[in-house]
């Protein structure tokens, strides 16, 4: 696939997101003669069990998962990053910390643990950005230290600690910049996974709640009509396995320009 197709799709995505309040949809109108429509009776992508354009609910379903995925990352990048970083640089009894409470999370699997702080927390997309960033930031914390443990010996950071420069300085200025290429890496995959994170929260009732769309809960609800109506499943499915290829990608071509060296023995 070429670089441009996976890039037009992930600038669709972001465009529906960010001017999606502004375009004429109407995703919660209900129209009784359009019940389960099949694509172009009426509608580009046929209407739901209640009569609702899917076209409509996919553009607002977009703009819910790119911005759970965009503070997601965010958040879970700036948290993760900083606490691995102080912890390879400061070592001792701070890092024997930070890698404990990093393997306590790596012992179970990060959508279980999603699922039960949302359960906790409650539905609603705020929840679900907190769950998730509470359980994404332990990846970004494990190679944020791992690059800082291989760079706090090297010869600049030596010179800045000669010269006096302070903790915070050291990590700011010479150590986070250095890791970020592999957490800008890091991050471009965490997107893929989030995305099908809150598809999977949306589509347990543990999202965004109803008359709000996502495309998780849109495959909930079109899977009572998968003989009569397959459009309500393919519809979101596509667009979400779309986006998520694309994500994976893009990440891809960016790994090999950045020159960052993954393990892959275990892929």
């Amino acid at each position: 696939m070429r670089f441009w197709l996976p890039a037009g799709v992930l600038a669709l995505w972001a465009l529906l997101a960010v001017f999606g309040p502004w375009l004429p949809l109407t995703p919660d109108q209900i129209h009784l003669q359009h019940i389960l429509a099949a694509p172009g009776e009426g509608m580009v992508l046929g209407a739901d069990d209640l009569g609702r354009g899917v076209w409509d609910r996919l553009a607002v379903g977009a703009r819910t998962s790119f911005l759970v995925a965009f503070w997601v990352v965010i958040l879970s990048a700036g948290i993760g990053a900083l606490i691995g970083t102080v912890a390879g640089y400061l070592g001792g009894w701070w890092d024997l910390i930070t890698v404990r409470v990093v393997d306590i999370f790596l012992a179970f699997p990060g959508i279980l643990l999603a699922i039960a702080l949302a359960g906790i927390l409650g539905p609603g997309i705020d929840n679900v950005i907190i769950a998730l960033a509470v359980v994404g930031w332990v990846g970004y914390a494990r190679l944020a230290r791992a690059q800082v443990l291989s760079l706090k010996h090297r010869d600049h950071v030596q010179a800045a600690i000669a010269l006096g420069a302070g903790r915070a300085r050291i990590v700011l200025r010479h150590l986070l910049p250095l890791s970020a290429a592999p957490l800008i890496v890091e991050a471009t995959f965490g997107i893929a996974g989030t995305v099908i994170a809150e598809a999977g929260l949306s589509f347990l009732g543990l999202g965004v709640q109803p008359p709000e769309a996502s495309w998780g809960s849109m495959i909930r609800d079109g899977t009572r009509y998968m003989l009569v109506a397959p459009h309500l499943v393919l519809a979101p499915g596509i667009a979400l396995m779309l986006v998520v290829l694309s994500v994976n990608l893009l990440g891809d071509r960016l790994r090999d320009r950045l020159d960052v060296r993954t393990d892959r023995s275990h892929t």
